[in-house]
């Protein structure tokens, strides 16, 4: 009589290969995607800005949320009435606004579109910048 062999269960590989592979690729990708930007000099120093007051720039036609105007701390009636009484320089005029957070953006547009009628040839909005 013969015997017949069981055949030997095959042994379970761990998927080790795989995830060396994987974190060699993430390695070479960290190492290649930190060198992209070059570094700062070593001897810059950066300004300090924490100190500064928080104010609109003297020549800028404030726009506070309820929609009032205000030219150097002084209340203004309307966007066509500023524009009369503002004094001309014989050049270009361009007219920088500082806007209100709290300001809807129709009410922006708007007096934008008003002052531009009036006689402002650029129209800029003055706006925070944040670092990323």
């Amino acid at each position: 009589m013969s015997r017949l062999t069981r055949p030997r269960p095959a042994s379970v590989r761990e998927p080790t290969i795989a995830l060396i592979n994987v974190v060699f690729l993430m390695l070479i990708f960290f190492m290649i995607a930190g060198t992209l930007a070059a570094p700062m000099d070593s001897n810059l120093t950066l300004v300090q800005t924490d100190m500064l007051e928080g104010r609109a720039p003297p020549d800028t036609l404030v726009v506070h949320s309820d929609g009032r105007l205000s030219w150097r701390g002084k209340a203004v009636d309307s966007a066509s009435a500023f524009m009369t009484g503002k004094p001309e320089n014989g050049q270009e005029q361009t007219l920088r606004i500082v806007p209100d957070r709290a300001l809807p953006a129709e009410v922006l547009v708007r007096l934008s579109g008003e002052l531009r009628a009036a006689g402002a040839a650029r129209v800029m909005i003055v706006t925070e910048r944040a670092l990323p």
